[in-house]
């Protein structure tokens, strides 16, 4: 899994969302349409957001430890910047959809993990292995 991504959401107003993308999970901004599209450099991986009116829906699936929410994309991230993301989202009061907590425990894919919704209501998990 070394290759980058290219993933494409519709954003609502593209000023609210960036300041999300960069002022929360700290993430750089790249090439962009004015007033139409922006790319976000997501660890590595091109995240485009456009322009909407439109929310994509979601609903929740049964894994192994709960609901979680589909779609959703995410990032698995160094220790350090998966705390800072978490004390940013806390800081500046975003609620998690569903809050940090350890899945596969005491195995080698033993990983934190949260969700959390961007201004427009695309669900973001962000992670991190223990090892």
């Amino acid at each position: 899994m070394s290759n980058p991504f290219h993933l494409a959401v519709p954003a609502g107003d593209l000023s609210i969302a960036t300041k999300f993308y960069v002022d929360i999970l700290g993430c750089k901004l790249g090439n962009k349409e004015e007033g139409k599209w922006v790319d976000v450099d997501f660890w590595g991986n091109e995240l485009t957001l456009h322009k909407t009116e439109m929310k994509l829906p979601n609903e929740r699936h049964d894994v192994d430890m709960g609901d979680v929410p589909v779609p959703h994309f995410g990032v698995h991230l160094k220790k350090e910047i998966y705390d800072k993301i978490k004390a940013n989202i806390e800081l500046n009061k975003i609620n998690f959809i569903d809050k940090p907590y350890t899945r596969f425990k005491g195995t080698e894919f033993e990983q934190n993990t949260f969700f959390v919704e961007d201004p427009n209501g695309n669900v973001l998990e962000l992670k991190t292995f223990e090892q």
